[in-house]
């Protein structure tokens, strides 16, 4: 369930940021994944792909890196770093 929160919320910022920039749709997103985040790169991408049906993200590209540092200030979360739009 966490996962999909998480997901939503990401998904809702992505398309207030394309519309914000004019974008047709987004084309790329690099993500770090916090330590204690409950996400793999693969397990991520897996929920990305259904959270993205039908959006403005379905088929972006996905740049992920996972964190180890459970002390971060982001670790339970996903922190969203860069958006490629195509205008």
């Amino acid at each position: 369930m966490h996962e999909m929160s998480v997901l939503n919320n990401l998904m809702n910022k992505v398309t207030e940021l394309n519309a914000l920039h004019g974008g047709k749709r987004v084309i790329s997103m690099k993500l770090r994944l916090g330590a204690l985040s409950h996400f793999t790169p693969q397990h991520f991408r897996e929920h990305f792909d259904f959270a993205s049906r039908g959006t403005v993200a379905e088929g972006a590209r996905l740049e992920l890196t996972q964190m180890t540092d459970e002390t971060d200030p982001d670790a339970q979360g996903v922190v969203l770093e860069s958006l490629e739009f195509e205008t």
